[in-house]
C-alpha cells in the first residue's frame, strides 16, 4: 500500500473508490501480493522442491483457495469442512494432508474415501480408529505420525504448538512405540513424520533445533520416512520494521538434514502466503474524548478481526487520507462490541482524525475472516479480491436477515 497525493492506494486502487462503492467494513485482498508471496516461498526452497500444502485455516475463502490451486499449491486441512473446500477449489487430493488432534470418525472416513495423500495422526487412539475404518473398507491408508519435539518457538504462548505442555503430537517415547505399532498393521502404511512448532516465527533457530530433534528420532526409529512434514509457522512483518524470518538459513539447515535423511519435505505455510495480502477497511463512527486518551470508535469490531482480542496481536492502522497535523492525545482504536477486549491498540503521535474518516487495518489476510463470528448478531463483512485491475466480490456482505 502506498500514498498517492496523500490518498491511500492498494494495487493501484484508491481506497476512497472502494468505500464509495461498498459500505465498510470491507476485507480486501491483493492477488498480486499472494502470487508474490508464493513465488518468494518457492524460490527460497527450490533446491529440494518441497510439497507446499497451504494451511487452509489461515484463510478458507473459496476464491482465494482457487487462486492458490492455480499456483499448484496443495492443502493442509484440520476439519472435514476445510477438506471439502479444498477439494471444491480443485486441489489435487494427492496434495492434501489432514492434520488435527480430534478427527472424528466421519472426518476420517471422508478423508479415506477421497484418497488424500496423508492423514497425520496425533495419538495412539486416533491411529487405532483409522486402522479400524481402513480395515472395514479393505483399504491401505497412508498416515503420518505427529511428533511433539518439545521445541520452544519463542512466540506467543497462545500459538505455541511444539512444547511438551501443548496438546499437539506425541512425545519421542510414544512416537517410537507407534512406529512399531503401525509397521505391524495390514491396513496402515506409515509414510510421514510430522511436526509443527508454532506460528508467527521470525527466528530460524527454533526450526534448527526442531530439525536436530527430528534427525535423532529418525535414527532411533530405524525407519525410512518418505515424507517429513515440517509444518509452517513462518511469520510476517506485522510491525512493519523489516522483521523477517531468514528463509536462506532455514533452507540451508534443511539441505544439511536432507544429506543425511533422503526424503521429501512438506511445508504447511498459511500466514506467510496470505497474511500481508489483506486489509480491513473501516469507518470512524465517533471520537469519544477521554481523560488521557481519545477513543476512536470504528465500525469494524472484534467479531470481524479477532486477533487483537484473542492474542493481544498488534496491527498497523493507516488513515485513508494523510495529513500533517498530529493529535496531542493518545488514540485508542476500539470497536462497538460490548467487551473491553474489543480494541485494536493505542497509538501516540497519530495524525489528527475526524469522525466519518476511513482507516485501513493492515496484514489481516490470515486469521482475519477465518476467525470472524456473528457475535452481538453482527453480519460478517464483504470480501473483495483485487486482481488484474478488477474488483471481484469473493463473499457478499451478510445481511441481518441472514442471521434471524
Amino acid at each position: 500500500m502506498i500514498y498517492k497525493k496523500n490518498k491511500l492506494t492498494i494495487d493501484g486502487f484508491d481506497i476512497g473508490t472502494l468505500v464509495k462503492k461498498y459500505k465498510t467494513p470491507i476485507y480486501c485482498y491483493s492477488d498480486k501480493k499472494i502470487k508474490k508471496n508464493i513465488q518468494n516461498f518457492k524460490n527460497h526452497f527450490k533446491n529440494f522442491n518441497p510439497l507446499i500444502c497451504y494451511a487452509v485455516k489461515a484463510n478458507s475463502n473459496l476464491g482465494i483457495l482457487k487462486e492458490l490451486k492455480k499456483n499448484n499449491l496443495g492443502a493442509d486441512v484440520v476439519s472435514k469442512g476445510e477438506l471439502m473446500k479444498a477439494l471444491k477449489a480443485g486441489v489435487n487430493p494427492k496434495k492434501i494432508v489432514f492434520s488435527g488432534v480430534g478427527k472424528i470418525n466421519e472426518e476420517i472416513e471422508y478423508a479415506i474415501n477421497k484418497n488424500i495423500l496423508l492423514i497425520n495422526a496425533e495419538s495412539k487412539s486416533e491411529i487405532l480408529e483409522i486402522e479400524k475404518i481402513a480395515k472395514k473398507k479393505r483399504k491401505i491408508v497412508n498416515i503420518g505420525i505427529r511428533l511433539n519435539p518439545n521445541t520452544d518457538a519463542k512466540t506467543l504462548s497462545q500459538i505455541s504448538t511444539g512444547k511438551k505442555e501443548n496438546k499437539f503430537g506425541v512425545n519421542q517415547k510414544v512416537f517410537l512405540e507407534l512406529v512399531k505399532l503401525v509397521k505391524k498393521s495390514k491396513n496402515l502404511y506409515l509414510k510421514c513424520l510430522s511436526v509443527h512448532i508454532g506460528s508467527q516465527i521470525l527466528n530460524h533457530t527454533p526450526y534448527q533445533n526442531m530439525l536436530k530433534v527430528i534427525s535423532k528420532i529418525i535414527k532411533k526409529s530405524k525407519y525410512n520416512f518418505e515424507y517429513i512434514d515440517l509444518g509452517g509457522g513462518m511469520g510476517i512483518d506485522y510491525d512493519h520494521k523489516n522483521s523477517y524470518l531468514d528463509f536462506k538459513k532455514y533452507s540451508e539447515n534443511i539441505k544439511k538434514f536432507l544429506k543425511i535423511h533422503h526424503c521429501k519435505i512438506i511445508f504447511e505455510p498459511g500466514r506467510s502466503i496470505v497474511g500481508n495480502s489483506g486489509v480491513l477497511i473501516t469507518k470512524i463512527i465517533y471520537i469519544k474524548e477521554g481523560f488521557k486518551k481519545d477513543f476512536v470508535i470504528i465500525d469494524a469490531a472484534m467479531n470481524d478481526l479477532m486477533r487483537p482480542a484473542l492474542y493481544g496481536a498488534k496491527h498497523k492502522i493507516m488513515p485513508m487520507k494523510k495529513f500533517s497535523k498530529i493529535s496531542k492525545k493518545i488514540y485508542e482504536f476500539v470497536g462497538p462490541i460490548c467487551e473491553s477486549t474489543d480494541t485494536f491498540g493505542s497509538f501516540k503521535n497519530y495524525q489528527k482524525l475526524a469522525e466519518k474518516d476511513y482507516l485501513v487495518i493492515c496484514d489481516v489476510g490470515a486469521y482475519g475472516m477465518s476467525l470472524s463470528s456473528n457475535y452481538n448478531v453482527r453480519p460478517k463483512p464483504l470480501e473483495l479480491l483485487l486482481k488484474n485491475s478488477k474488483m471481484k466480490i469473493l463473499n457478499k456482505r451478510q445481511k441481518i436477515s441472514d442471521l434471524m
